[in-house]
């Protein structure tokens, strides 16, 4: 017995935009019904002792810590700056 019938497909592909075919809506309803089934079998599998998982491998944070430093001095950010005023970059004005 079929989980999911050609009209359901033909529905969702319609709400989806998309044309298909009379050969192409049964070969779904046939695709969609096998991968039912197999959500079906996982949900048999015993997983009480199974901890959730965040990531398929054990990943931990390669990043340094992160502590407060000093910056450059305003004077050295300055010099690379190609307009600046009162210790500040000027910019072109964006707005009208």
């Amino acid at each position: 017995m079929s989980r999911i019938s050609k009209d359901q497909v033909k529905h969702v592909a319609h709400l989806a935009r998309l044309a298909i075919t009379e050969e192409e809506a049964e070969m779904l309803t046939n695709q969609l019904d096998s991968i039912i089934t197999f959500a079906e079998q996982l949900n048999e599998l015993n997983t009480d002792n199974v901890q959730p998982l965040t990531h398929v491998l054990n990943m931990k944070n390669v990043m340094r810590e992160d502590t407060p430093q000093k910056g450059l001095p305003v004077e050295e950010v300055l010099k690379n700056a190609p307009d600046h005023k009162d210790g500040q970059v000027r910019v072109p004005s964006i707005l009208e």
